[in-house]
Protein backbone atom coordinates (compact mmCIF):
# COMPACT_ATOMS: atom_id res chain seq x y z
CA UNK A 1 0.00 0.00 0.00
CA UNK A 2 2.92 2.32 1.27
CA UNK A 3 4.62 1.80 -2.84
CA UNK A 4 0.69 3.22 -3.84
CA UNK A 5 0.72 6.37 -2.02
CA UNK A 6 4.70 7.20 -1.75
CA UNK A 7 5.74 9.33 -5.02
CA UNK A 8 7.60 7.50 -7.49
CA UNK A 9 11.29 8.05 -7.79
CA UNK A 10 12.32 10.61 -10.22
CA UNK A 11 14.19 9.26 -13.20
CA UNK A 12 17.33 10.43 -15.26
CA UNK A 13 15.02 12.32 -18.09
CA UNK A 14 16.26 11.50 -21.68
CA UNK A 15 15.60 13.77 -24.80
CA UNK A 16 11.98 11.63 -25.69
CA UNK A 17 11.09 12.19 -22.12
CA UNK A 18 11.98 15.67 -22.17
CA UNK A 19 9.94 16.69 -25.13
CA UNK A 20 7.20 14.81 -23.81
CA UNK A 21 7.30 16.73 -20.92
CA UNK A 22 7.24 19.73 -22.90
CA UNK A 23 4.37 18.77 -25.36
CA UNK A 24 2.20 17.83 -22.52
CA UNK A 25 2.90 20.79 -20.76
CA UNK A 26 2.07 22.94 -23.69
CA UNK A 27 -0.98 21.31 -24.16
CA UNK A 28 -2.20 22.03 -20.97
CA UNK A 29 -1.45 25.39 -21.18
CA UNK A 30 -3.01 26.28 -24.38
CA UNK A 31 -6.15 23.32 -24.79
CA UNK A 32 -7.82 25.41 -21.84
CA UNK A 33 -7.69 28.70 -23.10
CA UNK A 34 -8.42 27.67 -26.99
CA UNK A 35 -11.42 25.39 -26.15
CA UNK A 36 -12.62 28.67 -23.64
CA UNK A 37 -12.41 30.85 -26.52
CA UNK A 38 -14.02 28.74 -28.99
CA UNK A 39 -16.67 28.53 -27.00
CA UNK A 40 -17.20 32.41 -26.83
CA UNK A 41 -16.80 32.20 -30.40
CA UNK A 42 -19.39 30.02 -30.60
CA UNK A 43 -22.18 31.24 -28.42
CA UNK A 44 -21.67 35.08 -29.88
CA UNK A 45 -21.69 33.15 -33.22
CA UNK A 46 -24.88 31.79 -32.37
CA UNK A 47 -26.25 34.63 -31.43
CA UNK A 48 -25.77 36.50 -34.17
CA UNK A 49 -27.29 33.89 -36.45
CA UNK A 50 -30.22 33.70 -34.24
CA UNK A 51 -30.85 37.46 -33.87
CA UNK A 52 -29.08 39.31 -37.43
CA UNK A 53 -32.40 38.80 -39.19
CA UNK A 54 -34.70 40.78 -36.60
CA UNK A 55 -32.12 43.54 -37.47
CA UNK A 56 -33.03 45.77 -40.79
CA UNK A 57 -29.74 45.46 -43.03
CA UNK A 58 -29.15 48.98 -42.67
CA UNK A 59 -27.97 48.41 -39.71
CA UNK A 60 -25.37 45.49 -39.92
CA UNK A 61 -22.20 46.83 -39.47
CA UNK A 62 -20.94 44.65 -42.96
CA UNK A 63 -22.96 47.57 -44.76
CA UNK A 64 -20.41 50.33 -43.80
CA UNK A 65 -17.31 47.88 -42.97
CA UNK A 66 -15.40 45.73 -45.45
CA UNK A 67 -15.42 43.14 -42.61
CA UNK A 68 -18.01 41.07 -40.30
CA UNK A 69 -17.62 42.65 -37.20
CA UNK A 70 -19.16 39.74 -34.53
CA UNK A 71 -20.65 40.52 -30.94
CA UNK A 72 -23.91 42.26 -32.68
CA UNK A 73 -26.26 39.79 -31.58
CA UNK A 74 -24.78 40.07 -28.22
CA UNK A 75 -25.79 43.35 -28.05
CA UNK A 76 -28.76 42.79 -29.17
CA UNK A 77 -29.58 40.19 -26.61
CA UNK A 78 -28.57 42.03 -23.49
CA UNK A 79 -30.13 45.06 -24.99
CA UNK A 80 -33.49 42.63 -25.01
CA UNK A 81 -33.31 41.26 -21.68
CA UNK A 82 -32.47 44.57 -19.89
CA UNK A 83 -35.85 45.45 -21.42
CA UNK A 84 -37.50 42.36 -20.32
CA UNK A 85 -36.18 42.65 -17.26
CA UNK A 86 -37.31 46.47 -16.63
CA UNK A 87 -41.00 45.71 -17.75
CA UNK A 88 -41.36 42.66 -15.28
CA UNK A 89 -40.00 44.56 -12.80
CA UNK A 90 -42.99 47.23 -12.19
CA UNK A 91 -46.47 46.07 -11.06
CA UNK A 92 -47.92 45.64 -14.83
CA UNK A 93 -44.84 43.32 -15.44
CA UNK A 94 -45.04 41.24 -12.62
CA UNK A 95 -48.90 40.21 -12.60
CA UNK A 96 -48.17 39.19 -16.49
CA UNK A 97 -44.95 36.96 -15.70
CA UNK A 98 -47.33 35.70 -13.06
CA UNK A 99 -50.04 34.47 -14.92
CA UNK A 100 -47.47 33.40 -17.67
CA UNK A 101 -45.86 31.49 -14.69
CA UNK A 102 -49.33 29.87 -13.44
CA UNK A 103 -49.97 28.51 -17.06
CA UNK A 104 -46.77 27.51 -17.98
CA UNK A 105 -46.77 25.19 -14.49
CA UNK A 106 -49.87 23.67 -15.37
CA UNK A 107 -48.29 22.05 -18.75
CA UNK A 108 -47.71 18.26 -17.88
CA UNK A 109 -43.92 17.94 -18.45
CA UNK A 110 -43.37 21.41 -19.50
CA UNK A 111 -44.42 22.50 -16.15
CA UNK A 112 -41.85 20.57 -14.29
CA UNK A 113 -38.91 21.05 -16.34
CA UNK A 114 -40.21 24.96 -16.64
CA UNK A 115 -40.25 25.42 -12.59
CA UNK A 116 -36.44 23.30 -11.89
CA UNK A 117 -35.35 25.83 -14.70
CA UNK A 118 -36.43 28.74 -13.26
CA UNK A 119 -34.96 27.51 -9.85
CA UNK A 120 -31.47 27.27 -11.30
CA UNK A 121 -31.33 30.45 -12.63
CA UNK A 122 -32.95 32.10 -10.02
CA UNK A 123 -30.13 30.32 -7.93
CA UNK A 124 -27.52 31.32 -10.11
CA UNK A 125 -28.02 34.63 -10.71
CA UNK A 126 -29.18 35.54 -6.73
CA UNK A 127 -27.42 38.62 -5.27
CA UNK A 128 -27.34 37.72 -1.40
CA UNK A 129 -24.44 35.04 -1.96
CA UNK A 130 -26.55 32.41 -1.49
CA UNK A 131 -24.26 29.55 -3.29
CA UNK A 132 -21.73 26.45 -2.01
CA UNK A 133 -20.58 27.79 1.15
CA UNK A 134 -17.77 25.27 2.41
CA UNK A 135 -16.14 21.90 0.78
CA UNK A 136 -16.60 18.95 3.10
CA UNK A 137 -15.84 15.33 3.57
CA UNK A 138 -18.97 13.02 4.00
CA UNK A 139 -18.90 9.22 4.39
CA UNK A 140 -20.39 7.66 1.32
CA UNK A 141 -21.42 5.95 0.00
CA UNK A 142 -20.24 3.51 3.48
CA UNK A 143 -18.74 3.61 6.43
CA UNK A 144 -14.65 4.01 5.90
CA UNK A 145 -15.14 5.86 2.48
CA UNK A 146 -15.30 9.63 2.13
CA UNK A 147 -16.14 11.46 -0.51
CA UNK A 148 -16.09 15.47 -1.19
CA UNK A 149 -19.51 17.46 -0.87
CA UNK A 150 -20.32 21.00 -1.04
CA UNK A 151 -22.80 22.36 1.69
CA UNK A 152 -25.46 24.43 1.06
CA UNK A 153 -27.53 25.06 3.67
CA UNK A 154 -29.21 23.81 6.88
CA UNK A 155 -31.77 21.73 5.94
CA UNK A 156 -35.37 22.41 5.87
CA UNK A 157 -36.87 22.65 9.52
CA UNK A 158 -39.16 19.49 8.43
CA UNK A 159 -36.11 17.69 7.88
CA UNK A 160 -34.61 18.27 10.95
CA UNK A 161 -37.95 17.51 12.60
CA UNK A 162 -38.13 14.04 10.73
CA UNK A 163 -34.81 13.11 11.40
CA UNK A 164 -34.59 14.05 15.10
CA UNK A 165 -31.11 15.89 14.16
CA UNK A 166 -29.83 19.11 12.97
CA UNK A 167 -28.94 18.07 9.43
CA UNK A 168 -27.20 20.00 6.55
CA UNK A 169 -28.07 20.16 2.87
CA UNK A 170 -25.00 19.19 0.99
CA UNK A 171 -24.67 19.14 -3.08
CA UNK A 172 -22.61 15.24 -3.51
CA UNK A 173 -21.12 16.00 -7.32
CA UNK A 174 -20.07 13.68 -9.63
CA UNK A 175 -16.84 12.98 -11.21
CA UNK A 176 -15.63 13.94 -14.13
CA UNK A 177 -18.96 15.99 -15.00
CA UNK A 178 -19.47 18.06 -10.98
CA UNK A 179 -22.65 19.78 -12.71
CA UNK A 180 -24.57 16.43 -11.92
CA UNK A 181 -24.97 14.67 -8.25
CA UNK A 182 -27.21 13.84 -5.49
CA UNK A 183 -28.95 16.21 -2.83
CA UNK A 184 -28.12 14.59 0.55
CA UNK A 185 -29.13 15.50 4.21
CA UNK A 186 -26.25 14.74 6.74
CA UNK A 187 -26.03 15.58 10.30
CA UNK A 188 -24.07 18.56 10.96
CA UNK A 189 -21.95 16.47 13.64
CA UNK A 190 -21.17 13.83 10.41
CA UNK A 191 -19.48 16.55 8.25
CA UNK A 192 -15.92 17.22 8.51
CA UNK A 193 -15.10 20.88 6.75
CA UNK A 194 -12.16 21.25 4.77
CA UNK A 195 -9.82 24.09 4.73
CA UNK A 196 -10.33 24.50 0.60
CA UNK A 197 -12.51 26.07 -1.38
CA UNK A 198 -15.21 25.46 -3.51
CA UNK A 199 -13.02 26.09 -6.48
CA UNK A 200 -10.69 24.11 -5.39
CA UNK A 201 -12.72 21.31 -3.94
CA UNK A 202 -14.84 21.33 -7.95
CA UNK A 203 -10.73 21.37 -9.39
CA UNK A 204 -10.14 18.10 -7.25
CA UNK A 205 -13.45 16.46 -8.61
CA UNK A 206 -12.77 17.02 -11.96
CA UNK A 207 -9.37 16.12 -12.38
CA UNK A 208 -10.66 12.36 -10.38
CA UNK A 209 -8.24 13.87 -7.30
CA UNK A 210 -5.09 14.58 -9.59
CA UNK A 211 -5.37 18.51 -8.59
CA UNK A 212 -2.93 19.13 -5.52
CA UNK A 213 -2.35 21.82 -3.61
CA UNK A 214 0.55 23.06 -5.51
CA UNK A 215 -1.03 23.35 -8.87
CA UNK A 216 -4.26 25.68 -6.64
CA UNK A 217 -1.62 27.85 -5.60
CA UNK A 218 -0.20 28.19 -8.47
CA UNK A 219 -3.50 29.54 -10.25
Amino acid sequence: MSEILDPPKKKRRTLLGALRTYFLTGLVVTAPIYITFYLMLWFVEFLDGYFRPWIPEIYWPTTYLPVDVPGVGVVLALVLLTIIGGLTANFLGRGLLALADRLIRQIPMAGTVYTALRQIFQTAVREDGASFSQVALIEYPRKGLNAIAFVTKAADRRVNEATGKKMVGVFLPTTPNPTSGFLLFVPEDELTILDMTVEEGARLVISAGLADEESDKGD
